[in-house]
């Protein structure tokens, strides 16, 4: 057992935010022909290993591949075992440490877990949690989301192994990795689920909506968007209780409620949610949550419209509106509270506001790199196709990275071929008055692998929570 807490936590934003600067970045990369099931030669999933420094002959390339034993899985998000919020004054593991990246699958509905602390730059596989044991434990499916709490690792689940709801949020041990069983203990009218994120100074969670695995699996399904059949809620919960306590509804004409982020500062008790898209006119939107009196309230901060394009340009499921919905796939905040950044993965847009005032978010800066339409290319690439879409952001603010690949079906739906998504990667450098410039010297190919989450080594903006302001 470790006599002190592990170096790479830090009791408060501003002291994470003073480390040194991020050496290597681990990115999940999948194939999207095996996660599909289509015939011929399929590839192993991996984590691949990016080296961030700017002084290594290696910079801006994958060092390493480390392949899961299975085809197929297709793996999404990753967390650590262990983070920050291991530091809060009640939590019962403090002395653990940051030592496995967690990867869990959509489409196996395991959790690969790897050991990057032996040698960061060669993670190794550690330990299968197979799907079979998360059902038998919990009755969830299709793993999502995982953060490190206090006490435990927090993983999301879409659904129950037969593909239907009600989805939820399941515990594992941060030390043995075991599975521990469902977290809620009254879910309340809470059905369908995505993200989670908490205030752990006021004992309160927050999750959000967007389908069960039999409404997204395929791609999107016309009838359920038109039909607002996703997600429009948050939901409010006493983190300590596991009770469900509020509904937050933005309003049916909103569709999928998906990425959360709360502030860092523990004593602010507001957050950022991003929603996909609007039925009445494909715009995106960014929501912010707060405490009102007793209570918790949202209401919307930010709007992108949809861009006009020829229906000849677009994809068989656009060609009928005329344009080119934003798509807002995921967002992330500086660990200062001071910079929110939006990804548009329809338009190819990543854009930066400042929210140092959440309720009057300004927009500050932009770059574009793919896009469905648009192509955008980078200094060192082609055309791209694929866009921003997950989001990560450098302890000190400085720099943000990001990767191109939402989801194989989506995918596939947005990006059809002749032109399909390609994974890559790419950083930029932030001002910190306000304004980005994209890093022309930064460009990750993953070679036939599709790109997904980017997880920082040492904690990034999006891994970690903290209990002291």
């Amino acid at each position: 057992m470790r006599l002190r807490p592990d170096p790479s936590f830090y009791p408060s934003p501003r002291m994470a935010m003073a480390a040194e600067k991020e050496k290597l970045a681990y990115v999940t990369a999948f194939d999207a022909a095996a996660a599909l099931g289509r015939p011929g030669p399929h590839r192993h999933d991996a984590l691949a290993t990016i080296d961030l420094d700017p002084q290594s002959s290696s910079y801006g390339k994958i060092i390493s591949l480390s392949e899961v034993p299975t085809f197929g899985d297709e793996m999404h998000h990753s967390g650590w075992n262990a983070c920050s919020a291991s530091l809060c004054p009640y939590a019962p593991h403090p002395h653990v440490e940051r030592r496995y990246l967690l990867l869990p699958c959509l489409r196996s509905s395991r959790i690969f877990v790897f050991d990057v602390k032996d040698n960061p730059r060669q993670p190794r596989l550690h330990r299968t949690i197979e799907a079979a044991e998360i059902a038998s434990r919990t009755g969830y499916s299709r793993p999502h989301t995982l953060h490190c709490g206090p006490d435990g690792i927090y993983v999301s689940a879409l659904g129950n192994p037969a593909g239907d709801g009600p989805g939820g949020i399941f515990l594992l041990d941060c030390d043995s990795l075991d599975v521990l069983g469902r977290w809620e203990i009254d879910r309340g009218p809470q059905y369908l689920h995505y993200d989670f994120w908490w205030h752990l100074g006021y004992d309160t969670l927050v999750s959000s909506e967007w389908g069960t695995p039999n409404m997204i699996e395929g791609g999107v399904v016309p009838e359920l968007l038109l039909g607002k059949k996703y997600g429009h809620r948050l939901h409010v919960w006493d983190l300590r209780r596991r009770k469900h306590r509020q509904v937050l509804d933005v309003g049916d004409e909103h569709q999928m409620t998906l990425e959360l982020r709360p502030a860092h500062d523990p004593t602010r008790a507001y957050g950022f949610m991003g929603c996909v898209v609007s039925v009445k006119d494909l715009s995106a939107s960014v929501w912010l949550w707060h405490r009102d009196g007793e209570k918790w309230a949202v209401r919307k901060v930010i709007t992108i419209p949809a861009e006009p394009a020829s229906p000849e340009l677009l994809p068989p499921l656009l060609q009928g509106f005329g344009a080119v919905p934003p798509l807002c796939t995921d967002l992330n905040l500086s660990l200062d509270d001071k910079f929110l950044y939006v990804s548009c993965w329809g338009t190819g847009e990543l854009r930066q506001y400042d929210v140092s005032d959440p309720e009057n978010p300004k927009h500050v800066g932009s770059v574009r790199l793919g896009g469905i339409v648009s192509r955008a290319a980078h200094p060192k690439s082609g055309p791209l196709t694929g866009a921003p879409q997950m989001v990560e952001i450098s302890r000190d603010g400085s720099r943000v990275y990001f990767t191109s690949s939402l989801y194989a079906a989506w995918d596939e739906q947005f990006y059809p071929a002749p032109n399909p998504v390609t994974g890559w990667m790419a950083k930029v450098d932030i001002n910190p008055a306000g304004g980005m410039t994209l890093d022309p010297d930064f460009f990750v190919d993953f070679g036939g692998l599709r790109s997904h989450q980017v997880r920082l080594a040492g904690g990034d903006a999006s891994s970690d929570s903290f209990c002291f302001p």
